[in-house]
């Protein structure tokens, strides 16, 4: 009989030390694709761009808005960080 070892590789991906930084990437930019998922009030007044270096970018859908959200900006970092159960963005910059 053939033994095998062979493994899934969503399985090594997501418990080999050498992947680490491949999964933080990963999570990293799922706030994008979870963004309405956190916020599914914000659909029509923000559009997550990207992240980089920690930071969210987010479109805000005019100034007032951006003001508004600028206000609530801890209150959003600490509710994507709390929903991934890490500290993921640090900041957020609106454009």
């Amino acid at each position: 009989m053939l033994k095998t070892n062979f493994r899934k590789i969503s399985e090594v991906i997501e418990k080999e030390k050498e992947f680490e930084k491949l999964r933080s990437t990963a999570r990293i930019y799922q706030v994008v694709e979870d963004f309405y998922k956190i916020f599914p009030d914000l659909k029509i007044l923000a559009s997550p761009l990207k992240v980089e270096r920690d930071i969210l970018f987010l479109h805000a859908e005019n100034s007032v808005w951006k003001s508004e959200l600028n206000f609530q900006k801890m209150v959003i970092i600490e509710k994507i960080n709390n929903y991934y159960k890490e500290e993921i963005i640090k900041n957020i910059k609106f454009l």
